[in-house]
């Protein structure tokens, strides 16, 4: 097995036999994924950085990485810092880095299928003060030293029942039509592979924890469209679910087809679709029109069925988060679960149910030290046993055909009591949970302007942390869907401005990190809904909770609950219970009685 030392090296020689003075490896895929296939995996395969968001420059004498706060720690874990300088981002960028290193008139190498325009753009202007050029390649160099680079996925592509959608692909196409017509677009280019997906009514597995299948789709003004899918992906099955107004192509076929669109006005999203889409379509001779993907704002306003499936999937996933969480407080103590053996043990419960079709992510579980790291992926090595009077925090997910889960709680391994820090610091994030539940806003409110109800607490007391409050979630899709956003409206953060909408699914995730000690956050899952205010002048919003599972009572430090507070806790508790005790028995319907008791 190559060292990642060697792996660097034989990048380089293959820039120098083609001809380039440096690279940009991004995370990415040709559809602008967050998580992509194993195939795509460039950046984990040169460096270590296991992280779901980065990029890396490579020159001839010099190599960076750059990754945001989430991944401070997990970059210097992973990388060695011998051969990459790191980098933080928003403080630095690529294009930044570039203007200040990339040699006089060097050529900088780019894949234009793994870059958006708007990328191309800064980095190309960050490279004329240098004389330097940022130039398209033909075939990516790492592709040609990785020997062993994985396949893409050649998985069937399923039909995603309308007893599950809530609404058929005719209709959803037909949406899209008129919308073409009504802007005066011919047609529109969805790259974004959860939009195909619901667009379609299709899922597949070629994406570890997101449903979904390679595949681009050209929709038309008429109500036809064009799938462009891997031939050993098509079955019977699915060409009869997509009915004769969707033409099937082979994946290959995709390019040729963008070079037939001459004369055409085509709407393309510069945010989910790569440079070499508008490059193909300015060579053919069509209009390339920069808009936002039609399917984006209806895929994240749930309709009543996907409501109603979020449900039951949150019921049945907070049962299993139930039998662990009674697992971890008699197991944990006694020194034997480790947190790779922890989230084995979570996933089968979640699995016991007959109904879980994958997990929703790689689960967050994190003893001590390793919960502050926000985007912990543990590991063989970095695996750490549950120590006994220590914090743990673990962010799960589940995929189930109704409905994507995402959860975090944060419990105290005894047998002592908590210390009286972890509880005032769990405290303090538990306030700001409660007070974005049970916010209220006037329609049109963003997702910025609520950011701060989850973070006052900790703010009174110095505090903060370095990552969003909320991101959308989809139905049996991405377990981070866009647009909509709760998070500081500083640094360009995507998703902060769009108005929260009803029928729009959000986490609800404020959290609290000491390095090296522990971390700590409380995630549950939000519908936005209408509120009806007597007297009310115009359209209020509020939120329904989704998530059931029980709250570490004994890391609350009730002293700092408000009365409404401690109204709220005892509430969500009951309500817990109500959803899952006709779901467990026994041991774990006496745990769960206990650890839904009011304070």
């Amino acid at each position: 097995m190559q060292t990642h030392e060697a792996r660097l090296d034989a990048l380089r020689k293959q820039l120098a036999k083609d001809g380039l003075d440096g690279f940009v490896i991004p995370i990415s895929d040709e559809h602008m994924s967050e998580y992509v296939g194993a195939y795509a995996q460039r950046l984990e395969w040169l460096t270590g950085f296991g992280g779901s968001a980065g990029a890396a420059v490579v020159l001839a004498n010099e190599a960076a990485i750059f990754v945001d706060g989430r991944y401070t720690l997990q970059v210097r874990d992973q990388v060695d810092g011998k051969l990459w300088s790191y980098q933080s981002v928003p403080q630095t960028s690529v294009a930044q880095w570039l203007g200040q290193h990339a040699p006089q008139g060097a050529k900088i190498g780019y894949d234009a299928w793994l870059h958006s325009e708007g990328w191309v753009e800064s980095v190309c202007a960050a490279l004329d003060k240098r004389d330097a050029a940022l130039v398209p390649v033909a075939h990516n160099p790492v592709d040609a030293v990785w020997q062993d680079q994985p396949e893409r996925s050649l998985a069937i592509a399923v039909p995603h029942a309308d007893e599950h959608a809530g609404q058929s692909a005719h209709e959803k196409r037909a949406a899209v039509a008129e919308w073409l017509s009504s802007n005066g677009y011919d047609a529109t280019v969805i790259t974004a592979l959860d939009s195909v997906a619901w667009l379609l009514n299709i899922r597949g597995t070629d994406v570890d924890h997101t449903p979904v299948a390679l595949s681009f789709v050209i929709a038309n003004a008429d109500g036809t469209a064009d799938l462009f899918i891997a031939p050993e992906k098509v079955t019977p099955e699915l060409i009869a679910h997509l009915g004769n107004a969707v033409r099937v192509h082979p994946r290959k076929r995709f390019v040729h087809a963008l070079g037939e669109m001459k004369g055409r006005k085509v709407a393309v999203d510069p945010e989910r679709s790569v440079a070499a889409i508008f490059h193909a379509l300015y060579q053919a001779g069509a209009e390339a029109v920069a808009v936002t993907d039609p399917v984006v704002l209806p895929k994240a306003i749930k309709n009543e069925v996907e409501q109603a499936g979020h449900r039951a999937a949150q019921a049945r996933d907070g049962a299993a988060i139930a039998r662990f969480l009674r697992w971890i407080e008699v197991e944990a103590p006694k020194g034997g679960v480790t947190e790779l053996s922890a989230a084995d043990r979570l996933q089968a419960f979640r699995a016991e149910g007959g109904l879980l079709k994958d997990l929703s992510f790689d689960t967050i579980s994190g003893a001590g030290p390793n919960g502050a790291v926000v985007h912990y992926r543990v590991s063989e090595e970095t695996s750490r046993t549950l120590e006994p009077n220590s914090v743990y925090l673990v962010d799960s997910g589940g995929q189930y055909v109704d409905g994507t889960t995402d959860i975090t709680r944060t419990v105290w391994v005894g047998p002592d009591a908590p210390h009286a820090e972890v509880k005032d610091r769990f405290t303090r994030v538990l306030k700001g949970h409660i007070a974005l539940a049970r916010a209220v806003f006037p329609k049109g409110t963003a997702g910025s302007q609520l950011d701060s109800f989850a973070r006052q607490f900790l703010w009174m007391a110095g505090l903060d942390y370095a990552h969003g409050t909320g991101h959308g979630v989809g139905s049996f899709l991405a377990v981070h869907e866009g647009p909509q956003r709760i998070a500081k409206a500083s640094g360009g953060q995507a998703g902060t401005g769009q108005p929260l909408m009803p029928g729009m699914i959000l986490s609800n995730e404020p959290g609290y990190y000491k390095t090296g000690e522990y971390g700590i956050r409380i995630e549950n899952l939000v519908l936005v809904e209408k509120r009806d205010i007597a007297g009310a002048e115009g359209e209020f919003y509020g939120f329904e909770t989704l998530t059931f599972a029980p709250i570490a009572r004994d890391l609350v430090e009730v002293a700092l609950l408000s009365a409404e507070e401690r109204e709220w806790l005892d509430t969500y508790h009951a309500k817990v219970r109500k959803v899952l005790a006709p779901q467990l028995s026994g041991d774990d319907l006496a745990w769960l009685d206990a650890a839904c008791a009011p304070l």
